[in-house]
């Protein structure tokens, strides 16, 4: 079958990608081995922050007092009807991609695809082997979860995210590996179902891609929670005990260990490099992923890569976008997508959200740079909210313009793309100041900073 172009991988950039080119009145082939939607729809994001509502009602619950509601007795909990609830939303996202699959100029075909050569894929489905040849082809095959090279990696309690999204009963200890963005976010997600928690991390501080102020706070925040950090400790072992698992780690030159029911290995997602034949079309690649140029273009004529195979930023709305630009590129369509303004956000109590450069990010390029800060405790939405901890961090060049911004506290997520917004159109905190926000709101929290 001749097509215009052929997409492998249907997660958030493959499946978006192809919507974008069909509506250019391209014909598209898409090709999935497994559920539409990705790791992000089926076993990352989405069913991560159904599992996160579930903790922050729980919380509120628990505090219920506080708000003069009594709930006239013992708080229960069932995982089960969490899990339940999350399926229900997944089931019903995916349903909408299927939707959308529908559109006229896509081929959704189920199988695994290889390269017969840089212009021709087939793909392996249940009828039989299905040939495919296009002028360009992306490549949108995500990642997978890494494992630590040491003792007990792949043993029994050992889970990876994917694991701990059904598990059947609440760990009464839980062990984290890796305090990063995943392991924070189901730290904060178990402690609130009522495991006992404790994040052993490598580096000297968790999120080692956040900015250093708002990683402290959050740690001090998640640790006066009841979560247990240990930080600059490297993990060396996990050994089976009758009553458990140990992990065992370095910390300061000692050993140490720490004694858990299950083990979340959660050191970071590696680029699914092997899912295709790569090497056999001359595609180039390092272990971190596939080498693409500012229009995620391989060494390889048309042929395209995006998301998390290569490397550049594992986010799904950075797949996404990343998608539409090789899109336009193939059309031969200008874009103004600024790819280097993308907003992250982590899922803890209290969220953490982040976009642009970080202040050590700044210093290293030599970037002379003002820091504008305020606070939660300061604002009225919050206190009304009993969400008093938390700050919003706003930096500047030394012509105003902001160059990155980083909050900690409630809605986070939500509060960072004001700011993601302002950094597109090159404007300055001088344009942010004169802008009236309403009240009382989280927003004017970021008004504060502009103004401190």
């Amino acid at each position: 079958m001749q097509t215009d172009i052929i997409i492998i991988g249907a997660g958030p950039g493959g499946y978006e990608a192809a919507v974008h080119a069909a509506k250019t009145g391209r014909q598209v082939v898409l090709i999935e081995a497994a559920e539409l939607g990705g790791t992000c729809l089926n076993s990352g994001c989405i069913p991560t922050k159904c599992l996160c509502r579930n903790a922050e009602v729980l919380d509120d619950v628990r505090e219920a007092e506080r708000y003069g509601i009594s709930t006239g007795g013992e708080i229960s909990f069932s995982l089960s009807k969490a899990v339940e609830r999350k399926n229900e939303v997944v089931a019903k996202l995916v349903g909408g991609i299927e939707m959308l699959m529908k559109t006229p100029g896509i081929t959704l075909v189920k199988g695994k695809a290889r390269f017969a050569d840089a212009h021709t894929v087939v793909a392996e489905t249940a009828e039989g082997e299905q040939t495919f040849t296009a002028p360009a082809i992306i490549i949108a095959t995500g990642s997978q979860t890494k494992f630590l090279p040491i003792e007990g990696a792949h043993c029994e309690g050992v889970v990876t995210s994917t694991e701990m999204l059904n598990l059947p009963e609440v760990p009464a200890r839980l062990c984290v590996i890796g305090g990063g963005v995943i392991g924070l976010e189901f730290a904060s997600i178990y402690h609130s179902f009522g495991s006992d928690v404790t994040v052993v991390e490598f580096c000297k501080e968790i999120l080692p891609q956040f900015d250093r102020d708002i990683a402290k706070r959050l740690r001090t925040s998640l640790k006066k929670r009841g979560i247990t950090f240990k930080t600059g400790a490297a993990v060396t072992a996990v050994r089976p005990t009758d009553g458990g698992y140990t992990v065992c780690y370095e910390e300061k030159g000692k050993e140490a260990a720490c004694e858990a029911d299950l083990v979340l290995m959660a050191v970071g997602r590696a680029a699914n490099l092997s899912s295709l034949n790569l090497d056999d079309i001359g595609v180039a690649h390092t272990p971190r992923g596939i080498i693409v140029d500012g229009n995620m273009q391989t060494n390889v004529p048309g042929v395209y890569a995006i998301g998390d195979i290569n490397g550049l930023c594992q986010l799904a709305h950075a797949a996404t976008f990343q998608g539409f630009r090789a899109v336009n590129h193939i059309c031969e369509k200008a874009d103004e997508i600024r790819l280097d303004i993308v907003p992250a956000a982590v899922f803890t109590v209290p969220e953490a959200a982040c976009v642009g450069l970080t202040e050590e990010q700044a210093a290293e390029r030599g970037i002379a740079y003002t820091a504008h800060k305020a606070f939660y405790r300061a604002n009225g939405k919050a206190l009304t909210m009993e969400a008093d901890d938390g700050l919003a961090k706003i930096l500047c060049d030394e012509q105003g313009r902001i160059i990155g911004a980083h909050i900690l506290g409630a809605h986070a997520a939500d509060l960072i793309h004001e700011v993601a917004v302002l950094m597109n159109a090159d404007a300055s905190l001088s344009d942010l100041s004169r802008c009236i926000h309403a009240h009382p709101a989280l927003s004017e929290i970021l008004l504060s900073a502009a103004h401190a």
